[in-house]
């Protein structure tokens, strides 16, 4: 399937509004690739997909985790986060994707994981930085992303942690573990 007809079929799965997000998460992601030395043309890709199951009804989402075998503890965890492993499946079904690394991407997008590759924090990141984001504290992680992918991607994470104890939601281990692996990562290097 060529870049145009996958654009064309993954707008077709969201509102108007969620393919602006996407275009404005493809954009960030080039943008971060080529600053921190990944391919521009994966990230691009795993952008372009990362939203593909974000509007198919929950239980459509539960269907393909469960009958799968995709990580169903995922499914005792915010119905947010269910997209993701989904999308991944999908990208690979009926996208035709078979890099794991873009794989990996799509499916740690929302909640991260210990020892992301590189791939997948430029998209975890673009998706939490795209223009189209307004949030407080966005254009200070933005500012950081210009110096240091892996800085900004912790503060990421915190934010996202803090935003969910202030909910009260539960938070998904993997999220918890991302940002633990990153603060190790950094340990070494000056925060």
């Amino acid at each position: 399937m060529d870049r145009q007809e996958m654009i064309d079929r993954v707008r077709a799965e969201m509102p108007e509004k969620r393919w602006l997000h996407t275009e404005g998460v493809m954009a960030t992601a080039i943008v971060l690739a080529e600053r921190y030395g990944e391919d521009p043309q994966r990230a691009e890709l795993a952008a372009i997909l990362h939203d593909v199951a974000k509007f198919w009804p929950v239980d459509r989402q539960a269907a393909v985790i469960r009958d799968n075998a995709l990580s169903s503890d995922v499914l005792d965890y915010d119905k947010e986060l269910w997209h993701a492993l989904a999308g991944a499946w999908v990208a690979r079904r009926e996208y035709g994707v078979t890099d794991p690394e873009v794989l990996d991407a799509i499916n740690y997008h929302t909640s991260g994981r210990r020892g992301m590759t590189k791939l997948e924090k430029v998209v975890w990141l673009a998706d939490y930085i795209e223009p189209g984001r307004n949030f407080p504290g966005v254009d200070d992680i933005r500012a950081l992303a210009e110096q240091s992918l892996d800085r900004a991607v912790l503060a990421g994470l915190d934010g996202t942690i803090g935003v969910l104890i202030a909910r009260g939601k539960r938070i998904y281990p993997l999220t918890v573990e991302a940002r633990n692996g990153l603060i190790e990562e950094l340990s070494g290097k000056s925060l």
